[in-house]
C-alpha cells in the first residue's frame, strides 16, 4: 500500500515508520526534508506541502501532526497555534480526500483522551458522552470533526484518542525521569487523578491493527486496559528506578508554574480501550509495573 504520514518525525511516528516500511511505500509530510531522512531513513519519500499529494494514489492516511501541547504556557496565542497546527492541516487533508475519485480507504487521524475532559474517578470509554467542556475537549472535538469530513462509503475514518505514551525516548516519561532519579519524584496533588497510559509498542501495534482491520472505525481509545491513579503511577515509576516517591507536588504550585496547562497533570481520566478490546486487539503491556520495567533498564 501507499501510506501518507503526517507527524512521522514525532514520538509515535519514529517508532511506527520502520514497521510500515517493511511492507509499504511511505510518503511523509515534513517542513525539513533533511531532518525527516535523518530520523526516518532514506526509504521514505518526503513532501513539504499536502498540495503535492495526489490522494487518488494513496491507500492509507495517518495524520498525527501538531504543535506539542505541553511545550509552552497556554496563552491565547499559544492555544491558537496548538489548535491551528492540528485542525487546519486535518481540514486540508479531508478536503483533498473528498475531491478524489478513488480516495484513500483509511484515514487514521490523531486525537487525545483530553476529548473527555476531566472525569474524576468515573471510567470512560468511546461511548461516553458526558464530557467536560474545557480546552482539551474543545480542541479534540474540533480536530475530530475536521477528520470526519472525509468519511464516506469509500473512506473509513478512525480517530485515535491517545493517552500518555510511555517510551524510552521522548514523551512524558522522559520529562518525569530526572526528578525521580534525583529523589524528587512523587505524586501530584492528592494523586487520585487518573493516568491513562499506553506503552509505545502497543501504540504502534494498535495503529497497524487498525490499518489491517477494516471493520474498525470512529473513535478508538489508544490506552492500556488498566489506567492507574497518579499516586500508583508515581509509586510504580519509583520502584522501577529503585527510588522513593515521598515528595508531593502541591497543585497550587503547579498552577503558578504552568498556568491552565497544569490541569493536564492535576486532573485526569480513567479511560478504557473498549473498542480495541471488542475487536480482539491483544495488548502486550496491560499493567503499569511491567510497562515501566520494560522501559527502564
Amino acid at each position: 500500500m501507499h501510506i501518507f504520514f503526517t507527524g512521522a518525525t514525532g514520538l509515535i511516528g519514529k517508532h511506527l515508520t520502520p514497521f510500515l516500511l517493511h511492507h509499504h511505500k511511505v510518503t511523509v509530510l515534513s517542513r525539513n526534508k533533511t531532518k525527516a531522512h535523518v530520523l526516518l531513513g532514506h526509504n521514505i519519500d518526503v513532501v513539504t506541502d499536502v498540495a503535492n499529494i495526489d490522494f487518488n494514489n494513496i491507500d492509507v492516511v495517518i495524520n498525527l501532526a501538531g504543535e506539542p501541547i505541553v511545550n509552552k504556557r497556554w496563552t491565547q496565542s499559544q492555544k491558537k497555534i496548538i489548535r491551528d497546527s492540528r485542525i487546519k492541516l486535518t481540514e486540508q487533508i479531508s478536503d483533498a480526500i473528498t475531491k478524489c475519485a478513488t480516495p484513500p480507504a483509511t484515514f487514521i487521524s490523531g486525537s487525545a483522551i483530553g476529548y473527555y475532559g476531566r472525569q474524576g474517578d468515573t471510567p470512560v470509554d468511546e461511548q461516553s458522552s458526558d464530557v467536560n467542556d474545557e480546552f482539551s475537549h474543545q480542541l479534540c472535538k474540533e480536530w475530530e470533526l475536521a477528520a470526519l469530513k472525509a468519511q464516506s462509503d469509500k473512506t473509513r475514518v478512525c480517530l485515535l484518542r491517545t493517552g500518555i505514551v510511555l517510551s524510552k525516548n521522548g514523551g512524558a516519561l522522559s520529562k518525569m525521569l530526572p526528578a525521580f532519579k534525583f529523589f524528587l519524584g512523587g505524586p501530584i496533588g492528592d494523586g487520585k487523578q487518573g493516568m491513562s497510559w499506553i506503552h509505545i509498542d502497543d501504540m504502534t501495534q494498535l495503529i497497524l491493527f487498525i490499518i489491517k482491520h477494516k471493520e474498525v472505525f470512529g473513535p478508538v481509545n489508544a490506552t492500556a486496559p488498566a489506567p492507574v491513579s497518579n499516586k500508583v503511577f508515581s509509586k510504580s515509576l519509583a520502584t522501577a528506578l529503585s527510588r522513593p516517591a515521598a515528595l508531593t507536588m502541591p497543585s497550587p504550585v503547579l498552577k503558578v508554574l504552568m498556568g491552565e496547562m497544569s490541569d493536564l497533570l492535576t486532573t485526569g481520566q480513567y479511560v478504557i480501550p473498549k473498542k480495541a478490546l471488542a475487536h480482539n486487539y491483544r495488548f502486550h503491556f496491560t499493567d503499569i509495573d511491567s510497562a515501566l520495567r520494560s522501559l527502564i533498564k
